[in-house]
């Protein structure tokens, strides 16, 4: 056996985190106490006074805003070796794979191993939950979660599955040629899901991550249209692991801070550029995947606003679904029978899209913590100082 699976004894000496609030079922192993970036003494951006956009949040200010989408999160830490984990986001509460999501996805730049992508774009379709976790782990979590499918009540006959998984290079932190992420992880995440607030940060797939030289994350936030623009809502959640120069609300951060890509061929100590980050949009708009890729297109709108510039080395996907029962693909049906917006109802989701990205982004770094891992140190954005200058910049309050 690995010696990281998760089996009752090590459920109990390792210093696994699951962020779920519900217990896990008979024969998962104990409950496990949930940690949040919070504790530490981290805000979001609304906390902090920035309001990115026009449109209001929804009730989490998470992608679990839009009804019926969920997110469960599994930790991995060891000591200063082992800093990884899974995030899974399951689109709707009933059987995703006879009732199938509209989906599309964006491929900004394409160095990432994103799973499952081609049978995505061919169908246009989601079959399986979307998960989220290190480079070198995505093969063992695509085939657990296929093994967990097969489980599954009514899917004896099943001889097909395509699995959707996405990842972020966590190497710098995390001991990735380990491949720490077991089959049982991969369950606790997938079973562990549930809606209302999502755990930001330094949890779950972004454990190990760096954005623009600090600690990067996950990170989440939603906006819902007015009634007279459909009153639909949009989430986000991202996994942000990318360099730049980092922006927040218009104030240059990065710079003022003394931290961005670049810095070393203009001044001394400069900062890597590379990275990547993976970002999942769920609404509850009637859209066709043709709409959702145009939708997933101006998420990377939000991703640019933070300071990213794509770099060579950056896989930056975006992968967006509806939750709609208008538009569900129901298998054995002869005839499909769907309603959905026109072109011209789309413009206000991208808008809402956009700030949702670009707060999400802003939620992964502010909720982060410091984590030290394989000889190096990520440290969380210094909220002082970042208060400091958005000040400065009359971007919040004095």
């Amino acid at each position: 056996m690995h010696r990281f699976a998760l089996t009752l004894l090590p459920l109990l000496l390792l210093p696994v985190v699951l962020v779920s609030q519900t217990p896990p079922p008979p024969g998962h192993g104990p409950a496990l106490e949930s940690t949040s970036a919070g504790e530490e003494g981290r805000t979001r951006a609304r906390d902090m006074g920035i309001e990115v956009g026009i449109f209001p949040p929804g009730a989490a200010n998470a992608i679990t805003d839009v009804e019926g989408v969920r997110v469960g999160q599994v930790t991995l830490r060891e000591g200063e070796r082992v800093n990884t984990g899974v995030t899974a986001i399951l689109p709707h509460g009933g059987d995703l794979f006879r009732e199938r999501a509209p989906a599309a996805i964006h491929v900004a730049n394409g160095f990432g191993k994103l799973l499952g992508i081609t049978q995505v774009r061919e169908l246009g379709e989601l079959e399986t939950p979307i998960l989220l976790t290190c480079t070198l782990c995505v093969w063992q979590a695509a085939d657990a979660m296929t093994e967990w499918l097969l489980r599954q009540d009514g899917m004896e006959d099943v001889r097909s599955i395509n699995p959707v998984v996405g990842e972020t290079n966590d190497g710098g932190l995390n001991d990735i040629r380990s491949r720490p992420i077991t089959p049982e992880v991969v369950w606790e995440a997938l079973e562990g899901a549930r809606p209302g607030p999502v755990e930001e940060g330094s949890v779950g797939a972004g454990t190990g991550t760096r954005a623009f030289g600090w600690k990067g994350g996950i990170g989440t936030s939603s906006r819902v249209l007015p009634g007279t623009l459909g009153g639909w809502t949009v989430g986000v959640l991202v996994q942000s692991n990318y360099g730049g120069i980092l922006s927040i609300a218009g104030a240059p951060v990065g710079q003022e801070l003394g931290r961005y890509s670049f810095r070393g061929d203009v001044e001394p100590n400069g900062e890597e550029e590379e990275g990547s980050i993976m970002i999942v949009v769920a609404t509850d708009a009637p859209l066709s995947d043709r709409n959702l890729e145009r939708l997933a297109s101006r998420a990377v709108m939000g991703l640019a606003r933070t300071g990213s510039f794509m770099s060579n080395g950056s896989g930056d996907y975006v992968i967006a679904f509806s939750t709609a029962t208008e538009v569900r693909r129901r298998t054995g049906q002869d005839r499909l029978r769907t309603e959905e917006l026109p072109n011209a109802a789309a413009s206000a989701l991208f808008q809402a899209v956009v700030e949702s990205t670009e707060e999400a982004i802003y939620n992964s770094l502010l909720m982060a913590t410091t984590v030290t891992g394989m000889g190096s140190t990520a440290e969380a954005l210094p909220l002082d100082e970042v208060r400091e200058v958005l000040r400065r910049y009359n971007m919040i309050d004095p």
